[in-house]
């Protein structure tokens, strides 16, 4: 597989003091959209593959090191499935086979650029418009009684345990088949309320209901499907991780005593989503908290809740969601970056959308990529590896010429959470000492998938060497035995 070399450059002082405190693990996401990108189907299999490499090049230059690639925007797919049909967005009006399966290309793509790939999926949307129709073979076509109109979109009933078990039948079947890093849902559960429009459920709540409010049959109702899902993933590969990205408030205060000091549209309440209920039960790995509004405001201020946010982490990661355009426009991207590095419970960002960060939106990308200074290994899941060990050290490491070559650790036949999966490349100081691998600037590459490095020619002889590797889950090994030049 071909590796891509991360190699960053300190270029002033104050570039050197924003370096100094940038961790070194630390999720540095960014969301790449498909629903509503007519331009996919726009262009040919070629095309779309160079642009989307491009997308990540850029990335890659700012530092970032996952992608949240939206796979299944409605009830469709990015990914060859027997399950649903190509997306529209991918293929235009006529669903053929487009010739080329973007899902497997993205995790290719940025392993190769060690990127994490988080698949992104909408679990209810069906439709997006009024006039969208889904094609005869569609399972919604197939079962119509499964499924709700509302506002003039189509959703699967989120009553029907049959809707859980088809949904969970496309989780199992993308996790089983792709090489990916996790399960990403969005902020879409039951639908944003349209005005004083009803969801009519009211034959479900008869027939389920089973004696309990609306509001708390509903919730019970995502809290099996996140369960549900969450089982999927176990079952099938444990490492890969779960997790969602809310919308930004689970509750105000004047709903409930510990919600956040707002005045907004809260997830319990309007969209059925207890999310602090599934990081307390270890349904979800992450959250990512759309926290799109300025820094101050008067009814949802970004600053006291990404601290709300920190304070709900309950051992899990919390990643802010930052909107890139509003950051800029409101000249806070560097305090928010500073305020989720400050904050004991929030691991990292997840900029919304890729394409403002790779325009360079107002300067985005040259900030990001300033304040991304030093490379960051994304966040580790010591939860997932209980039982497991750490991955063992790469062995016999030496310098042949120019390039540094090591032994991968043996795997066994089958795949675990342990096998090395990725390794780390430190330079050290003169001593040659291992403490230098917990100063991120030492960090020279991080290489998915081979066993080599290239040191570049304007290293004099006498600079020192090591080399970890990282598991299934981001835990690093101890480091190899130094070498040098």
């Amino acid at each position: 597989m071909t590796r891509i070399l991360l190699t960053f450059f300190l270029v002033s002082i104050s570039l050197a003091l924003t370096a100094a405190e940038s961790p070194k693990r630390e999720m540095r996401a960014a969301w790449i959209q498909t629903v509503f990108q007519d331009h996919y189907s726009r262009r040919t299999p070629q095309q779309n593959r160079e642009w989307l490499a491009e997308q990540l090049d850029i990335m890659a230059q700012a530092g970032i090191n996952a992608v949240i690639f939206q796979v299944r925007p409605q009830a469709d797919a990015f990914y060859r499935s027997s399950l649903e049909p190509w997306s529209r967005w991918l293929t235009g009006a006529s669903l053929k086979d487009p010739g080329w399966d973007p899902l497997q290309f993205m995790v290719e793509q940025c392993h190769a650029r060690s990127m994490e790939l988080h698949a992104w999926i909408n679990p209810y949307r069906i439709t997006s418009s009024r006039k969208q129709t889904v094609p005869a073979s569609h399972i919604a076509r197939k079962h119509p009684e499964r499924t709700i109109r509302y506002n003039g979109n189509l959703y699967f009933n989120p009553a029907l345990p049959e809707n859980r078990e088809w949904i969970c039948r496309v989780v199992d079947d993308i996790v089983s088949r792709y090489d990916i890093d996790a399960i990403h849902f969005d902020d879409y559960f039951y639908p944003y309320p349209a005005g004083k429009l009803k969801f009519n459920d009211s034959a479900s709540f008869a027939r389920y209901g089973k004696g309990r409010k609306l509001d708390d049959w509903r919730r019970a109702n995502v809290d099996s499907l996140i369960c549900d899902v969450a089982a999927t993933i176990r079952d099938r590969k444990p490492w890969v991780r779960f997790g969602v990205s809310p919308f930004g408030i689970w509750r105000n205060q004047s709903s409930h005593p510990d919600g956040s000091p707002t005045n907004g549209l809260q997830n319990y309440d309007d969209l059925y989503a207890d999310v602090l209920l599934w990081v307390r039960e270890g349904w979800i790995d992450y959250q990512a908290p759309q926290l799109y509004w300025p820094l101050v405001h008067d009814r949802a201020p970004a600053r006291e809740l990404a601290e709300w946010w920190s304070s709900h982490a309950y051992g899990r990661y919390i990643f802010i969601g930052q909107d890139i355009e509003k950051c800029m426009d409101y000249d806070e991207l560097s305090e928010k970056i500073d305020l989720t590095r400050q904050l004991e419970g929030v691991h990292g960002n997840c900029w919304w959308y890729a394409s403002a960060l790779t325009s360079d939106y107002k300067g985005a990308h040259t900030s990001l990529a300033d304040l991304n200074i030093n490379p960051a290994l994304p966040p580790d899941y010591p939860w997932l590896a209980e039982n497991s060990p750490l991955p063992e050290s790469p062995d016999m490491l030496h310098i042949s010429g120019r390039q540094l070559r090591w032994h991968a650790p043996a795997s066994g036949s089958r795949e675990t959470i342990s096998d090395p999966v990725a390794y780390v490349v430190y330079r050290l100081d003169s001593s040659g000492t291992t403490a230098g691998i917990d100063n991120p600037a030492n960090i020279e590459a991080i290489i998915h998938g081979e066993n080599n490095w290239d040191i570049p020619e304007d290293y004099p002889a006498g600079t020192w060497f090591t080399v970890t590797a990282l598991d299934r889950v981001n835990r690093e090994s101890d480091p190899a035995v130094p070498v040098k030049i």
